[in-house]
């Protein structure tokens, strides 16, 4: 699961990268997408892709399309409270869309919509031109206040469209310091998210970066067109009613959480190429997938798009080798080829071909960050995985494949876990970090077994598909 402020895929406060300044605010038919640049065999060849292909003549506007991602955001991702207010960060990029949500927020109740934007290009300006002591400093005032409103009972969301390669050619040490100082400020405000205290969301919004990295190969007015497809399509945006077909998808998600909480596994076991992991599940570990209740009573969508069924692993019980299906965009380096090695659920050893520094530099973080938070089951068949597609994005990418996280562990997975202390999380197996990093290990070539308490093992999993 994405979080709403998580530091692989959004950034913390919704930033995509560190230092993020933030400045505080009260058709055509589309041609079949390309193949992205991305080699391998986990992908799809554009022979065998299918094509987005459009209804031209009963097809929604662009901007119709827009209001509905918008709507979906409020109502299905936040389903705001009478009365709650709502804090939002977003790329400058995003500025219609954020539009359209402060309309629906209002409409549905909101009392108040504060919107934080941010800016890659003063995000670089820091890296370009910023002292060696900044990069040891974050935005703690800033921070403080979202954690102030969050525990005044605010809504969390965040509008996301990374640049996947925004500090690919920046020092990775002042990367890694300004991440770190930034995770330390931000930590009071992100344990209301992580905690469930209150209703967050993520949606995403598509930006000429974003689309290039994404179709390299066709021209940028194109590439925007095709990443705003694939946005709507993965977010359910078409269709007579959004609305109702975002209440069936939950509730199939329901009735496999439910199933997986039945079963009581004792481990996951994946086999495939360069993968044979052993992932022990925590103590009274729970599934959850889809909606879920926040403490404040509000049943939320925290994923706008989700596929995902998750749970809490075991922090002392994983072990084996696993090696990473798809590149893991991490604020603004793409980390290619990982393949590491658990010993009694630490990471003993790590290797990756491209932005190997960067994982290290991760990797050291703090003692939690060398375990895992979180392991997720996608079926090959998930819709973003049939699109072909790679959107160097976790949001997107962690629901088109299995995956594991690095770091912190969410204690709405371990059951009674709102009520629990972190030592008592801790010693059902929950994980502490000052990070959250999704990456993925699932396609077609993995096999999922669960394992019980005694160690007899039965297919959950078949070539990326449940049994």
């Amino acid at each position: 699961m994405t979080r709403s402020g998580a530091f692989s895929r959004v950034g913390v406060a919704g930033a995509r990268s560190p230092g993020h300044p933030f400045i505080s605010m009260t058709n055509s038919q589309v041609a079949p997408w390309r193949r992205a640049r991305y080699t391998s065999r986990v992908f799809r060849t554009p022979e065998t892709a299918p094509a987005m292909t459009i209804d031209a003549e009963n097809r929604l506007s662009h901007d119709e399309r827009l209001d509905r991602l918008a709507e979906i955001a409020v109502r299905v991702g936040l389903r705001l409270r009478q009365g709650q207010e709502v804090v939002v960060t977003a790329p400058v990029e995003a500025l219609p869309l954020v539009r359209r949500i402060t309309a629906h927020a209002y409409r549905a109740g909101a009392s108040l919509v504060t919107t934080l934007f941010n800016d890659d290009e003063t995000t670089l300006q820091r890296f370009r031109y910023g002292s060696e002591e900044s990069f040891d400093h974050a935005a703690g005032w800033l921070y403080d206040g979202m954690a102030s409103a969050f525990k005044a009972g605010a809504a969390r969301l965040a509008v996301v469209g990374d640049d996947p390669a925004l500090l690919s050619s920046q020092d990775p040490a002042k990367v890694a310091r300004a991440n770190r100082a930034r995770s330390i400020a931000y930590k009071p405000a992100l344990d209301h998210i992580v905690n469930f205290d209150v209703n967050w969301s993520i949606v995403s919004c598509a930006t000429p970066a974003w689309a290039k990295a994404v179709f390299p190969n066709v021209p940028p007015s194109d590439a925007l067109a095709l990443l705003w497809e694939a946005i709507f399509q993965a977010s359910r945006v078409d269709g007579f009613d959004p609305i109702a077909a975002w209440a069936q998808h939950d509730h199939e998600l329901s009735m496999r959480t439910a199933l997986l909480n039945k079963k009581r596994y004792a481990a996951l076991r994946f086999r495939g190429p360069g993968t044979d992991l052993t992932v022990g599940l925590a103590d009274d570990h729970q599934w959850e997938g889809g909606a879920t209740m926040a403490k404040n009573g509000i049943v939320c969508n925290a994923n706008i798009p989700t596929e995902e069924v998750f749970t809490t692993p075991h922090r002392l019980r994983v072990n084996g080798t696993v090696r990473a299906t798809r590149p893991l965009s991490y604020q603004g380096t793409l980390i290619e080829d990982i393949a590491v090695r658990f010993e009694e659920g630490q990471i003993v050893e790590s290797h990756a071909r491209s932005g190997a520094d960067v994982l290290a530099k991760v990797l050291s973080t703090d003692d939690g960050a060398r375990r895992l938070g979180e392991v997720a089951l996608v079926p090959q068949s998930s819709p973003i995985s049939q699109s072909g597609i790679l959107f160097y994005n976790t949001l997107f990418d962690e629901n088109a494949a299995s995956h594991i996280a690095l770091g912190q562990a969410y204690a709405k997975c371990i059951r009674g876990g709102a009520q629990l202390t972190p030592d008592e999380l801790t010693r059902r197996g929950a994980n502490t970090s000052l990070i959250h990093i999704d990456w993925m290990i699932g396609s077609a070539e993995i096999d999922v077994d669960g394992l019980d308490a005694a160690g007899t093992s039965e297919p959950v999993m078949r070539k990326g598909e449940w049994v």
